[in-house]
């Protein structure tokens, strides 16, 4: 039994509508305030400065970021240690590194196979190598980047969804957001804000992993990769602590299983955050087969470990949240990147060296060459409408260190799928070679076509004591998730589905979400923190009321 065989009620034509009235009308219009979108935002702000006509042209809001969250960062969570080479790049000397919100500089690291009762220190890989680099908030980093973008001119729309693809002529024309104030059942409440067509001339998707419009427009424009892409799942929590950690920490082995029969990657994270914080995370790759496995549960097991439990020790968990990863990389990547009037960029395109657990200052760098080729389709003489007037992108990503970066890496995250000793061995070989062996591309299969087994690996979960480990409804309310209860439901399911499905889904879940009853499936749409995970196990996250979802801080 696999989840892709009870598919969601879900169509793609549902998403895309042909363009109405303008009710706003923008220059370039950005949907996400991540650091890819910011990173746009700045750089097409930078590049308008020394060209006001141009400016003058594009209207009153040359410029326009839509963010679902209430803020900036308030949906953005990562690790996060970030190589600053493409910040470095984007402010070329307006900003330095010691300026940028940065929790200080990578100084020694560890790495260690796990066994449940002791870690094996082990010679970090290549690629996971980070000394020189910076640890990080990204929501803190997300809200920081916001402000810059405003400095640089552009203006941002928190609280606000991008639900329908606007496209007349196969040419996209913007988006149309999402209404506010209705109720359970679609009714209007008395609060009740109709969506509005937002039109520009060029429409530059920064959605993130599992983008919606990202999603619906690769499939409209026919731009999907060679492979399909894959996702892991990445639950991380913040804790205050009364002991500096002096390192950044990964972790492989126990409490994953390495057969290739459990089909279970992934590896923890260790990383300060300043004198008196840390951030801890498990991250696990969603073609898993076990029903019971959870991510959630898995880390607070994690925790159970006496080299975790000596780090947090005293501690106080302050921060929790959780979020997909795509993991497909350099052959899930789009084939292209563009269509007439909009372009794609960052984790949305699948930019992610998964070895090196590396896609931020990727998404920063796509970002503003998305903002260089925008630029040059709106020059006089240009029309970003017109069939390969963006193509640019595509070519300067392909001649950027992104692009070599993910090709020596592509076949890595396929390995493992032959278990964890196997997957190593090769992945040895593949850094190595830097990506000559083996010759040819590797095959990846979508998550949700993975067949399901039962293991009975929950008895193994500890109980939450509230003080190390914790259950997953006190897990959201400490995300500060404001979805509202009579919200109506965002989450794409079947709800007649067989008990292995239903359990999958309630394990999988980090929030609560699901619950197996008879017959099949029941949905709590308001816990979501719209971490994407159910759209890679067979069912479809749909952009719920712009600012609900959680409101992350320190992530």
């Amino acid at each position: 039994m696999r989840p892709s065989d009870f598919p969601p009620p879900f169509s793609v034509d549902e998403f895309v509508a042909a363009p109405g009235e303008p009710e706003i009308e923008v220059g370039v219009l950005i949907v996400g305030a991540g650091p890819a979108g910011l990173a746009c935002a700045i750089r097409l702000g930078q590049l308008l400065e020394n060209e006001p006509e141009l400016a003058e042209r594009l209207g009153d809001v040359p410029v326009a970021v839509l963010e679902k969250g209430r803020q900036p960062g308030s949906h953005l969570l990562s690790g996060a240690v970030v190589n600053p080479r493409s910040l470095r790049q984007l402010f070329k000397g307006r900003v330095r590194t010691a300026e940028m919100p940065f929790l200080g500089r990578v100084e020694h690291e560890s790495v260690y196979f796990l066994t449940p009762g002791r870690a094996v220190p082990i010679p970090a890989p290549p690629t996971m190598r980070n000394h020189g680099n910076h640890v990080a908030s990204l929501s803190q980093l997300g809200r920081w980047l916001a402000t810059q973008a405003e400095e640089a001119g552009a203006t941002i729309l928190p609280e606000t969804a991008a639900t329908k693809l606007l496209v007349t002529d196969a040419r996209v024309r913007g988006v149309r957001t999402g209404d506010r104030g209705r109720g359970r059942s679609g009714e209007e409440l008395g609060n009740f804000e109709p969506g509005s067509d937002v039109h520009a001339r060029v429409t530059v998707l920064a959605e993130g992993t599992q983008g919606h419009l990202t999603g619906i427009a690769l499939q409209r424009f026919g731009l999907e990769g060679e492979n399909p892409q894959v996702w892991a799942l990445g639950v991380k929590e913040v804790w205050r602590v009364p002991k500096p950690l002096d390192r950044v920490i990964h972790t492989m082995g126990w409490p994953l299983r390495g057969g290739p029969r459990f089909r279970e990657f992934g590896g923890s994270f260790v990383y300060p955050m300043g004198d008196d914080m840390v951030t801890l995370g498990m991250v696990v790759g969603l073609d898993y087969r076990d029903v019971e496995l959870s991510v959630h549960d898995l880390l607070q097991e994690l925790k159970t470990h006496p080299l975790l439990r000596k780090i947090l020790d005293g501690g106080e968990r302050v921060a929790w949240g959780a979020k997909t990863i795509p993991e497909g990389g350099f052959l899930s990547v789009p084939r292209r990147l563009h269509a007439p009037g909009l372009l794609v960029c960052g984790d949305g395109a699948g930019l992610v060296n998964v070895p090196a657990l590396k896609g931020i200052h990727y998404a920063i760098e796509s970002g503003r060459l998305a903002a260089e080729a925008a630029f040059a389709a709106l020059r006089r003489g240009e029309s970003p409408w017109r069939r390969g007037a963006l193509a640019g992108y595509d070519e300067s990503l392909r001649e950027s260190f992104v692009w070599e970066d993910l090709r020596r890496v592509r076949n890595m995250r396929q390995a493992f799928g032959r278990g964890f000793w196997l997957g190593s061995a090769l992945a040895g070989a593949m850094t190595v070679s830097r990506g000559a062996f083996p010759p040819g591309n590797a095959r990846t299969e979508p998550d949700a076509e993975q067949e399901l087994i039962r293991t009975g690996r929950a008895a193994s979960y500890p109980a939450a004591d509230g003080k190390l480990t914790f259950d997953k409804l006190s897990s959201v309310f400490l995300s500060g998730n404001k979805t509202r209860d009579d919200m109506p439901d965002h989450l794409r399911v079947r709800k007649d589905v067989p008990p292995e499905v239903a359990e999958l889904w309630e394990h999988m879940c980090p929030a609560q979400v699901y619950e197996a009853v008879d017959g099949g499936v029941e949905v709590t749409a308001s816990n979501c923190i719209q971490c994407g995970a159910i759209t890679a196990k067979g069912g479809r996250l749909t952009p719920p009321e712009g600012g609900s979802g959680p409101e992350y801080t320190l992530t």
